[in-house]
């Protein structure tokens, strides 16, 4: 009875770790999209911002607590939108503070040239609008204008005259503590938050590429140009026989071999990785095969090639691995990436009557994430790379870095959405400078009044690959409706790159 309550509360809490790691996981990719990550600062840091000027107003009784209303406005007007202009730490100070000292003055010329009567708060009318008068008078010239100084303004009217010098102390003093803070979670934080945040940033770089196909050469070559963009980058080349073939020629094989445990849907375990030595490169086209080699040597010989053209073109290292596949290939695959301790699969795209394969369809369906090249010529280069989005997601982002590693300093990156007839089109290229402000490399955005195939199929043959998502949020029913953009892309003469995240 014991022994069972612990296996039950053992499975209870590996059940409860699960749910967590899904939902940091979850949270992880919602705070991935600027809009949410800045709206999340606003609820911690400006919060904070007033409790540090509360804490010091609490310290030092001869600071007002009438600064407080425009310095949170100020303090909102900063976070919402850290690069704008509104958002610059030496106008937030400059502004609030000129605001209290015009409105000081304008005190003062009411008070002494002016007899209109105040209000029910003993505040003049025309020294009202004096003060909003100077303070606008004074910060457009000097191109420090904030929408809070004239809050500041307005309040210094009721500033009585033994506390005028300490208002405008207190709102340089606490303006600058705003600021300060302000200051360090935009550089520190916000400006590094790829590093955080975006997953692909710090990984991605293990990349295991099934060779299947006749285009695994030139997807082999892209997979390797993504992991060259990490030092830890290594690319691992798959290749799947039968069983029966392994047990054959597995005894005859020279090299030294990596055992793996990766079974078949059968329940069969005999599969084996080759280690190959460090050549001098060639092409695998050119590589012969002696007649008296068994098949399977000939397949570790063909992967052998491409691995060392790998490694002499891409400096990448290179793994050769031959699994036994019987039963399910995509399963293989997965577990193969899982015993390599690959974080991304690049495979050759396949489709059978218009569709994905169902190999690709369960890859698709993995926790791995996945990129899907449709290749069009023998190009292993791609310097021009178009992104189309339709939203900032974590699938964009991944698309974005991955247009950035392959197209390096010297390439240039478009990244588009479509916004039809009536889109609007400042939030479509505000969205898109959210998009790629992160990275680094050569950028342009294009906002096309079209529809997302025609306006590929008008331009992407002017680049070298076409990087697209897999839509995997999409309903049944909205894929029957409007396939997939890559199952429309057929004539169009440009390598795709279908990419998707998966789901841990």
């Amino acid at each position: 009875m014991l022994d069972q309550f612990r296996k039950r509360l053992r499975a209870a809490a590996r059940r409860l770790r699960r749910v967590e790691r899904r939902e940091l996981q979850d949270f992880r990719r919602w705070a991935e999209v600027t809009e949410n990550l800045v709206h999340l600062s606003m609820l911690v840091f400006v919060p904070l911002a007033i409790v540090l000027v509360t804490t010091l107003a609490n310290a030092v009784p001869q600071l007002s607590f009438l600064l407080f209303p425009p310095l949170a406005a100020g303090s909102y007007t900063l976070f919402v939108d850290p690069t704008s202009k509104y958002s610059d730490p030496k106008r937030f100070v400059a502004g609030l503070t000129i605001g209290a000292v015009c409105g000081l003055g304008a005190l003062a010329v009411s008070n002494s040239y002016l007899t209109a009567p105040g209000g029910q708060f003993g505040v003049s009318a025309l020294g009202a609008g004096l003060a909003v008068f100077a303070t606008g008078v004074v910060t457009w010239p000097l191109d420090i204008e904030e929408p809070s100084s004239y809050s500041t303004a307005l309040l210094a009217l009721l500033v009585e005259p033994s506390q005028r010098a300490t208002f405008v102390a207190s709102i340089f003093v606490a303006s600058s503590l705003v600021a300060a803070l302000f200051v360090v979670w935009r550089e520190e934080f916000y400006e590094q938050r790829a590093t955080y945040l975006y997953e692909s940033m710090s990984g991605d770089d293990h990349v295991l590429v099934p060779m299947r196909g006749d285009s695994a050469g030139q997807t082999a070559m892209l997979g390797a140009r993504l992991a060259a963009a990490h030092e830890a980058g290594k690319v691992v080349l798959l290749d799947m026989v039968s069983d029966g073939d392994t047990a054959t020629t597995q005894q005859s094989l020279m090299r030294d071999t990596i055992q793996l445990d990766i079974r078949s849907e059968n329940g069969s375990d005999s599969s084996s990785a080759q280690t190959r030595p460090v050549a001098d490169g060639g092409d695998p086209a050119n590589a012969s095969v002696s007649p008296d080699r068994t098949d399977l040597e000939a397949e570790v010989d063909w992967l052998e090639t491409h691995a060392d053209r790998i490694e002499t073109r891409t400096g990448v290292s290179c793994q050769v691995v031959v699994a036994s596949a019987d039963g399910s290939p995509a399963k293989t695959t997965l577990q193969t990436a899982a015993e390599t301790n690959c974080d991304l699969i690049v495979a050759p795209y396949e489709s059978r009557h218009g569709a994905l394969t169902p190999y690709l369809q369960r890859l698709f369906r993995s926790k791995s994430d996945i990129v899907v090249h449709r290749s069009r010529s023998d190009r292993t280069r791609w310097k021009q790379v178009l992104v189309p989005v339709r939203s900032v997601s974590d699938v964009a982002h991944n698309m974005v870095d991955f247009a950035t590693r392959l197209a390096g300093r010297s390439g240039r990156v478009a990244v588009a959405t479509c916004i039809g007839s009536r889109g609007d089109r400042r939030r479509a290229e505000e969205m898109l400078a959210d998009l790629i402000e992160p990275y680094e490399g050569a950028f342009e955005t294009r906002v096309p009044r079209t529809d997302i195939q025609t306006f590929l199929s008008d331009t992407a043959p002017q680049y070298d690959l076409v990087m697209i998502g897999a839509s995997r949020d999409r309903s049944k029913a909205s894929r029957f409706i409007s396939p997939p953009t890559f199952e429309r892309l057929e004539d169009v003469e440009t390598d795709v790159a279908i990419v998707d995240r998966g789901r841990a």
